[in-house]
């Protein structure tokens, strides 16, 4: 009834919101890709503002290939075939290597893989934020100090994993000590040498916002709580943070358009493949003259 009331009235023919974010959208692209015109005329204007405000401003706190890497990382494990096609080209636009690309989707499969294991062991959830403090606060004083980070001991078994964790952070944290013990080296192997290696593809800030991103929408608290700390021990602002949920919000918003619209894979291929044509165009038009 409030709806009715509230809703203005529309001459016949008069431009509507939904026809300029369309006209817009014209003016970004240079055409209107077809799943912007699937998108009900009423959801469209916020919609495309918000995307054009945060995923496509070159001026935001986290670089546009971080925005994508954490779009990519995202949809590969909602999953969603339309966002994942579109941003690992959108990342590779931006400068992302296949080892960049490799390691956000590796992130988002551990940020799933522990979740489950923290979710589904139900640990305690204020015994696993002392533990994460704890581990912060550790790293934090090597930081200071200066002192070299402990160098990864071989990891055979059970036994040896479990020496492995106590011989990084001081103690084994109790997700990690109640793990099976037949799977816990491998496990343990894979985050020590993805996650937790400053020496990988990703620095490790923006392997936490990533994991975070990816954290946020599942939604998994424990994960949350961890790699909000972990990118703030890296020098991850309140912006970044923000940021990188957003960007998890925005691609979780379009991957339920496109999914339930139904949009067509094959038109949706070429509409992508064209934006990024566009965009090389664009960036070869406003390069720097090479010098003779």
């Amino acid at each position: 009834m409030f709806g009715v009331a509230a809703t203005a009235r529309v001459d016949a023919g008069a431009p509507t919101a939904a026809d300029a974010a369309r006209a817009d959208v014209q003016a970004t692209f240079g055409f209107v890709p077809g799943f912007i015109k699937a998108v009900p005329d009423r959801a469209l204007p916020g919609a495309w503002q918000e995307f054009k405000a945060l995923q496509l401003n070159p001026n935001t706190a986290l670089p546009a290939k971080v925005k994508e890497l954490i779009g990519l990382a995202v949809a590969a494990q909602i999953p969603c075939k339309y966002c994942i096609l579109a941003h690992t080209q959108f990342a590779k636009l931006g400068g992302a290597t296949d080892a960049e690309i490799g390691e956000a989707v590796t992130i988002a499969a551990l940020a799933r893989h522990w979740s489950t294991v923290a979710n589904g062991l139900q640990i305690d959830e204020q015994k696993f934020r002392g533990e994460i403090a704890r581990v912060v606060e550790t790293a934090k004083k090597a930081m200071a100090s200066g002192a070299t980070p402990p160098k990864p001991m071989m990891v055979t078994d059970a036994k040896s994993a479990l020496a492995d964790i106590q011989n990084s952070f001081g103690f084994v944290p109790e997700f990690l000590r109640r793990f099976p013990s037949p799977a816990l080296p491998g496990a343990w192997i894979e985050m020590r040498d993805v996650e937790m290696n400053p020496e990988t593809a990703l620095p490790n800030k923006y392997k936490s916002l990533i994991g975070l991103a990816v954290s946020a929408q599942i939604p998994c608290r424990y994960c949350v709580i961890a790699d909000t700390e972990f990118a703030k021990l890296d020098g991850a602002t309140e912006q970044e943070i923000a940021e990188a949920v957003a960007m998890a919000a925005v691609v979780r918003h379009w991957s339920t358009l496109l999914n339930g619209l139904q949009v067509d894979e094959a038109m949706f291929r070429k509409d992508i493949d064209r934006l990024v044509k566009g965009a090389k165009k664009m960036a070869g038009a406003h390069a720097p003259a090479k010098t003779p």
